[in-house]
C-alpha cells in the first residue's frame, strides 16, 4: 500500500474563463453561458487530474466565487465592508458583513460535488469552508433583533448541512478549509479567538458519528493569494496543539513553504494520536518553479520519520487559486506541481518498501 497524496482543493480557472467572469460581472454574459463554462472547465480539470495519475480528485472549484463566499451568493442581508484581511505583499481581501438575520446558506458545496461527479467515476473529494471563518461576518456591534448567539447557533446548523450534504452526495472526503486559523494569531495573539474557532468547529464536527469523522478533514495554511500569504510569519508553534483538538480523522497541513519544516514535523509528531491521518504539503502552490518528483520524495521521507506511514499522506500546501479573480498562477504550472507531487510520493513509497 502506497502513501496517499490527495489535491486540496482550487486549480486555475482557464483563461476562457476568466475572461467570462469578468463579462458576467458586466453584465455582458448570461448566467446559462456561464454555467456551461465552468462546466466545461471542472469536466477538464478531473480529466487531467485522472491523466496525471490522482487517485482523489477535485473539481477545482472552478464554479465557486471563491472557497470562503460560495454559500453567500445571492444572499440580501449582507453589505461589503466586513472584516479586512491583509495579505504580506500588501493587498488586502474583505468579507462582507451581515446586517440582518436569520443566516442561510444560499448554495451548498453539494451542488458542486453532484456536478463534478456528473464527468467521473473516480473518488472526488470536496472542499467546504469551516464556520469559525463565516463567523467572522457577524459585525462587532449587534446586529438589530439577531443575537450574535442566534448567528452562531444557525451557522452551526448550516455548516453541519453544508458538510452532510456533501457526505450523503458521495463525497470521498470532505475538508473544512480552515486558513484562518493561523490568521486568528495574528489578530490576536492572545489565542482567545482561536480558542473560539476551534470550539465552533468542534461543536458542529460532534453532530457527526465516529465513521463519518474518518471521512472529514480540515485543511490549514497561512493563506495563499496572488502570490503572497497572510499569516506566513505566525509561528505553527501556537496553532498546531490546537488544531490537532479539532474532531476529524484527516489533517491536511501546509510544510513545503515553510522556513523550518523539520521543526513543523517535530511539533505534529507531538500531537499524533491513535486513529488520524496527517497529510504534509510537499509543493509550494506560491511559488513558480516546479518541484521536481525527487524533491518531493524527499520532503516524503524527511515527514516519514517523523510521521508513521500508516498515518502519513501528502498533498498540496494550499489550494493553488482561493479567489476566482487570481490569475497570479497558471493553469499549466498547477498540473506541473500537481504531478510532482503524484510522482514524487509515488518514488518515496517505493523508497519505503510499501
Amino acid at each position: 500500500m502506497s502513501i496517499p497524496t490527495e489535491p486540496i482543493g482550487s486549480i486555475p480557472r482557464p483563461r476562457s474563463l476568466q475572461a467570462a467572469l469578468a463579462e458576467y460581472a458586466q453584465g455582458r454574459l448570461s448566467d446559462e453561458e456561464l454555467r456551461r463554462l465552468q462546466d466545461q472547465a471542472t469536466a477538464d480539470t478531473l480529466a487531467r487530474l485522472e491523466q496525471l495519475g490522482c487517485a482523489v480528485l477535485v473539481d477545482g472549484e472552478q464554479a465557486k466565487p471563491s472557497f470562503a463566499t460560495y454559500p453567500l451568493s445571492g444572499l440580501t442581508t449582507l453589505d461589503p465592508d466586513g472584516a479586512v484581511i491583509p495579505f504580506a505583499d500588501g493587498h488586502t481581501r474583505q468579507l462582507p458583513r451581515l446586517t440582518a438575520g436569520p443566516f442561510r446558506y444560499q448554495v451548498r458545496a453539494e451542488t458542486y460535488l453532484r456536478d463534478a461527479l456528473r464527468h467521473t467515476d473516480r473518488p472526488v473529494k470536496q472542499a467546504v469552508i469551516a464556520p469559525s471563518a463565516l463567523s467572522l461576518l457577524y459585525p462587532g456591534e449587534p446586529v438589530d433583533g439577531y443575537s450574535r448567539e442566534a448567528f452562531l447557533r444557525d451557522l452551526a446548523d448550516e455548516a453541519e448541512a453544508d458538510i452532510r450534504g456533501c457526505l450523503e452526495a458521495g463525497a470521498y472526503r470532505v475538508q473544512l478549509d480552515f486558513t484562518e486559523g493561523r490568521l486568528s494569531l495574528k489578530l490576536d495573539p492572545s489565542g482567545s479567538v482561536l480558542d473560539d474557532f476551534i470550539a465552533l468547529n468542534n461543536e458542529v464536527l460532534g453532530r457527526f458519528s465516529e465513521d463519518e469523522r474518518a471521512r472529514l478533514g480540515v485543511h490549514t495554511c497561512p493563506g495563499g493569494d496572488q502570490d503572497s500569504t497572510h499569516s506566513l510569519d505566525i509561528d505553527y508553534a501556537g496553532l498546531l496543539p490546537k488544531l490537532f483538538r479539532l474532531r476529524v480523522g484527516n489533517f491536511y497541513v501546509q510544510l513545503a513553504s515553510e522556513p523550518d519544516p523539520e521543526r513543523v514535523l517535530h511539533l505534529i509528531a507531538e500531537q499524533l494520536r491513535p486513529g488520524i491521518r496527517v497529510f504534509v504539503g510537499v509543493t509550494d502552490p506560491i511559488s513558480t518553479t516546479v518541484e521536481t518528483a525527487e524533491e518531493v520524495r524527499d520532503r516524503v521521507l524527511l515527514a516519514a520519520r517523523y510521521i508513521p506511514l500508516d498515518q502519513l499522506g501528502t498533498c498540496d500546501d494550499c489550494g493553488f487559486s482561493p479567489f476566482a479573480d487570481d490569475s497570479s498562477t497558471s493553469r499549466d504550472l498547477a498540473f506541473a506541481k500537481i504531478e510532482a507531487r503524484v510522482r514524487g510520493t509515488s518514488l518515496a513509497s517505493r523508497a519505503l518498501g510499501l
